[in-house]
């Protein structure tokens, strides 16, 4: 029989935010695959955690994924973390967890600390519905136009920043997105956590007047008031912009992606749109 392949949530900062099945798990699995193994270290040994742990990161994740499911598929138990949070979420681990999916060994999550959902939930901004964009790009041109894909976005949107980029984006944001209440969430859970809320341009001046940002941000975004409905999906119309993006070289997932972007909607209701135009009833 094979193992079983485990996603173990870890702190993000203050060490005690572990559960105790993560602790459990972490001491009885065969092996921990992990980012950074000094990292993940600091945190074994506050629990008294003796398992052996190998690198698993950006640079070796091909070859790493690769034997590790060679051990999976031998019947040992792997723990896979990331330096801080949920596995996977902006962390590596998606290649293994889909080789371990498709060999069908299985795959259980082991739920705990997350940076999104801890801002949010501290924001004041609706946490109903949300859009995480992951880490906004390096270069101008394109964190610009993610930004402004978010433009009509209803739901609030959380993106993670550098501090040497924070600057930079919030004065995109003010250019971009106007006045809407912004939030930036520094040093979760930390010694100098704080939150800082008001709109761009005020965190912005705020920011720069304390000298070079420091720490990990989580930026959050309000959701654009009373955000125009969106127009009227044709499925017609909706079919001939998907057939035009993939013979110019997109797959249809992406071209059904790019096009609710475009739109400003879910894209399960371009999905939606598109199965009840090639419905035969």
């Amino acid at each position: 029989m094979s193992g079983t392949l485990f996603l173990v949530a870890t702190p993000i900062g203050n060490l005690e935010d572990i559960t105790y099945r993560a602790v459990r798990i972490l001491g009885d699995v065969s092996v921990i695959a992990c980012e950074d193994t000094r990292r993940t270290g600091v945190l074994l040994s506050r629990y008294g955690i003796h398992t052996k742990t190998v690198s698993y990161h950006q640079h070796n994740e091909a070859a790493r994924s690769a034997q590790l499911l060679e051990r999976l598929s031998q019947g040992e138990d792997i723990g896979l973390v990331s330096d801080a949070g949920t596995p996977l979420v902006s962390d590596p681990g998606y290649r293994l967890v889909r080789l371990a999916i498709d060999g069908g060994i299985p795959v259980v999550p082991v739920p705990g600390p997350s940076a999104i959902l801890a801002a949010l939930a501290a924001s004041g901004l609706a946490a109903g519905e949300f859009h995480f964009g992951g880490f906004l790009p390096n270069k101008s041109s394109r964190r610009r136009k993610m930004l402004e894909g978010c433009r009509n976005l209803a739901a609030t949107v959380v993106f993670y920043e550098a501090p040497h980029r924070i600057l930079a984006t919030l004065s995109d944001i003010e250019e971009l997105l106007g006045e809407r209440p912004i939030v930036v969430a520094r040093e979760m859970t930390k010694v100098h956590e704080e939150f800082l809320r008001g709109t761009a341009a005020g965190l912005r001046r705020v920011l720069t007047a304390r000298g070079e940002p420091l720490g990990e941000f989580t930026l959050l975004i309000a959701g654009a008031e009373g955000a125009a409905a969106p127009e009227p999906l044709d499925p017609d119309l909706l079919r001939a912009d998907v057939e035009v993006a993939v013979a110019a070289g997109m797959s249809r997932m992406e071209a059904i992606k790019d096009l609710a972007r475009r739109k400003g909607v879910p894209k399960r209701l371009v999905y939606q749109a598109l199965e009840r135009r090639e419905d035969p009833l």
